[in-house]
């Protein structure tokens, strides 16, 4: 029964009422939030829920963080008939991956190995054993199949309509037919909703309004940039014989997946070249529609999936099924609080995933609501990942038909995105151009990847698991900022000024090391979260007394300067000013780098006039920059803050200067493999927010033995007391020279499966594969525990002997970095 009008008043405001919308609320709900509201503008499962094709396959992914959220709602669906008596649909047939060449193979056997560490039965099965469990395939021309039995398929309405009869038996008040009309809002605050019912005053309001999520958070100027895209499914007559309990089976290769629907058979597509959907916005009253199907577009796609299940080309068509699914640009989801406004929270953009990971998003929402942090790692997924101009028009049509596009490819670790590019571009694109570079699409930003060399054209010739056309140009790279000096192009980096009486005393607050110390000097810092987990990793630099730069990756942009200014008290005189796009930055490194700066410079840059972690203007030229004495690769170097519109003119004359010390230009391809032979951290890639300093060996960096206090202190003393140091992050080198590492391989000790690697590269110095792995053991883990054990690498079914270490495995004594 639907309430009649909304309340005045409630804790938490839920508006959009699909699965996820649905699943939020049930779990504030559970979690202790009793007075909760939904609110729905039409009927509960409008909109996209209704017409998800409902497959529950907790396979597939190399996020730790998303296969969580799986297996919670694979579970969480299990329970929920016996909880709310509302059948779920839920059947538990099993699903089979198919892999249809050898790079797919390799593929799926490192996702296969991942997803066991992380407690999914996935099995192997050969090409006969995909042909007993799904009798309809044609496997002849296939590598192998990978089985989960515990995965299935449910029915999305069903299961959308027990979350919300628990929800209810917990208190939430559902109101449908109630649509919101704008978000109230004070101070920099969500406050309320605005309905034609009446307002309600809220603490929280989450918008979980699926593809109008988009539209809804514009009215509040929240940047939330999902596309709707057509989607199309086809559903058979009746197939004699069809058995209830047949598998899913899925082949990206044929951009297909396959189940039994009433007798008949479904086939879903995820085609390559996808259709955007109403890009300038969704229409209010699009409830329960569908969208007439393009048989021109489409049919070619539709017949290479009916290649993979021939029975479907003899029996006839019951029905071409298209609807609009939202798609992100980077095919992740859209979770967290946003960074414009607070206690505003959303949960959208779930890309054709929605009903298999729904439970599970609602749960991690509803925790973070109520607790005040999430509980699993959020840095791929946070909504302040996104800046405002991937929400235009021009960027979602172009990007959109790429996202859906990649579903079903080959996610190979190296395949860049090729459409919304040359969004933003550094001052120096042109030169480095004309200098042989691969752009890679770095958070909007036009990066080189690597650069090519006289007489070749900076082209992928094969995207590959192995070592591609490119492989000898990056090694070179490396080396030559090892051997001599490279000048990277960092511009992409996130900048901040903070200014004013107070800035010092706010930013020693919100950092875990003392950063406002002497000036003229940049510090390492970690900023942690009230439980003592890293919230961000970064360098702050004092420039004077009342004036701070600080500096963080591409991806934690509107992170860090939301954590600023969230965390600045209200009559503090301090002046945040993002100054990112103001300064070029250019990347001087390598044993010969002061020689070929102090060519450039009247400045005296001799060790000890100019150490270790100085920073100072200095002359180039005719401009005056910010040189800053830090590296990033683990060799004497230098960073440089270039005023914009002097960028071209200091690089000119570094790259007229460098012709003596042989200057290369490096990419970040580079930049990644340098880091990982030094075993540098990278934020969002091997170190996150459920990490505390000591386990990925930044301990060092938090100075919780002083009376400074820093937000997160008390936890990270209390984590420091108990710390065993059984959990580690590590080093980690192969053996053998030709395997690459990339991301997610699993570790084994003394045979035992005992962690994954979060980041990997090459290391062109250290001979072979490296990276940062997190393992944990029983015992405290120490550099005699890991030289006297025997270590494995699985990559893809294959074991490598492997070395670990806790301290870096190129200069552990800073002697280069200090020269």
């Amino acid at each position: 029964m639907t309430q009649d009008g909304p309340p005045g008043k409630a804790r938490a405001v839920v508006v959009g009422g699909g699965i996820i919308g649905c699943s939020v609320a049930y779990h504030l709900a559970d979690m202790g939030f009793t007075d909760v509201v939904l609110l729905e503008r039409d009927r509960v499962s409008s909109g996209t829920t209704w017409h998800a094709a409902g497959l529950m396959t907790a396979f597939g992914s190399m996020s730790e963080t998303s296969i969580s959220m799986r297996k919670y709602a694979r579970s969480l669906y299990g329970r929920l008939e016996q909880e709310t008596g509302q059948a779920t649909g839920f059947k538990q047939v099993g699903f089979i991956e198919v892999a249809a060449d050898r790079d797919r193979l390799e593929e799926y056997r490192r996702v296969a190995a991942f997803n066991r560490w992380h407690g999914i039965d996935v099995e192997e099965i050969a090409p006969s054993e995909v042909k007993a469990l799904f009798p309809y395939a044609k496997v002849d021309d296939i590598e192998a199949g990978f089985y989960v039995p515990q995965d299935g398929r449910i029915n999305p309405s069903d299961v959308t309509a027990a979350l919300l009869k628990g929800a209810r038996s917990k208190g939430v008040q559902v109101i449908e037919q109630c649509p919101v009309a704008k978000v109230l809002s004070s101070r920099g605050r969500a406050t309320g909703v605005v309905t034609a019912r009446g307002n309600i005053e809220a603490e929280y309001v989450i918008n979980c309004t699926g593809m109008w999520a988009r539209q809804f958070g514009e009215l509040s100027g929240v940047v939330i940039p999902n596309q709707a895209a057509e989607h199309y499914y086809l559903l058979t007559e009746q197939i004699a014989g069809m058995p209830k309990d047949l598998p899913v089976l899925e082949d990206p290769s044929c951009y297909g997946y396959y189940r039994e629907e009433v007798g008949g058979m479904m086939v879903g597509l995820f085609e390559p070249d996808a259709a955007p959907w109403n890009v300038d916005g969704i229409p209010a009253d699009f409830s329960f529609g569908e969208i007439p199907p393009d048989w021109d577009r489409i049919t070619p796609f539709l017949d290479k999936a009916m290649s993979r299940v021939p029975i479907v080309r003899e029996t006839g068509i019951r029905k071409l099924f298209c609807g609009p699914e939202s798609f992100t640009p980077d095919l992740r989801p859209i979770l967290g609080e946003a960074p414009e406004l607070r206690n505003y929270f959303v949960a959208a953009g779930l890309n054709s995933v929605g009903i298999l990971s729904g439970g599970g998003i609602g749960r991690v929402l509803a925790y973070w609501i109520v607790n005040g942090e999430p509980d699993v790692d959020v840095t791929g997924i946070n909504i302040d990942r996104f800046h405002p101009f991937q929400n235009t028009p021009d960027y979602r049509r172009r990007r959109s038909v790429e996202a859906l596009g990649l579903v079903y490819r080959c996610h190979y670790p190296n395949r860049p995105f090729e459409t919304a590019r040359n969004a933003k571009r550094s001052p120096l694109h042109e030169r480095l151009a004309s200098k042989g570079a691969y752009f890679r699409d770095i958070s909007g930003w036009e990066i080189p990847d690597w650069y090519a060399p006289d007489g070749h054209k900076p082209t992928i010739d094969q995207l590959s698991w192995g070592r591609e056309n490119w492989f000898p140009w990056w090694q070179a790279e490396h080396e030559a900022c090892r051997r001599d000096v490279v000048v990277m192009d960092m511009s992409f980096m996130s900048k901040f000024l903070v200014q004013g009486r107070d800035a010092g005393s706010l930013l020693d607050h919100l950092s875990a090391n003392k950063v406002n110390g002497a000036c003229h000097r940049v510090t390492y810092t970690q900023w942690l979260n009230p439980g003592g987990r890293l919230e961000a990793d970064l360098t702050v630099i004092k420039l004077s007394e009342e004036r701070f730069t600080v500096v963080a990756t591409d991806t934690m942009h509107r992170h860090v300067e939301s954590w600023i200014a969230r965390h600045s008290p209200e009559n503090a005189h301090v002046f945040l000013n993002d100054v990112t796009s103001a300064f070029a930055m250019l990347a001087v490194q390598g044993p010969r780098s002061r020689e070929l700066l102090q060519k450039t410079t009247s400045a005296d840059l001799a060790s000890d006039r100019f150490p270790f972690r100085t920073a100072r203007e200095i002359d180039i030229g005719m401009a005056v920059v910010l040189c800053v004495r830090m590296t990033y690769v683990g060799e004497l170097g230098y960073e440089l803050y270039i005023p914009t519109e002097q960028a071209v003119h200091v690089y000119d004359r570094i790259s007229q200067a460098g012709e003596e010390f042989g200057l290369r230009h490096a990419g970040i391809k580079a930049l990644g493999s340098l880091r990982l032979e030094k075993a540098y951290r990278d934020y969002g890639h091997d170190i996150d927010n459920t990490d505390n300093p000591w386990d990925v060996g930044l301990g060092f960096a938090a100075r919780t033995g002083t009376d400074r206090d820093f937000i997160g202190k008390r936890a990270a003393l209390e984590t420091k007391a108990k710390w065993r140091g059984n959990r580690r992050l590590v080093q980690v080198r192969l053996k053998d020279p030709e395997p690459m590492l990339h991301h997610g391989e699993i570790v084994l000790c003394n045979g035992r499966r005992v962690g994954n690697v979060r980041s990997g590269s090459y290391g062109h110095t250290l001979g072979g594969a490296v990276g940062l792995a997190f393992v944990e053991l029983a015992e405290t883990i120490t550099d005699d525990l890991l030289r006297n054990a025997d270590w494995q690498v699985d990559i893809a079914g294959i074991l490598y002997p492997a070395e670990l270490s806790l301290r870096p495995l190129y200069d552990p004594e800073l002697a280069r970095v200090r020269s």
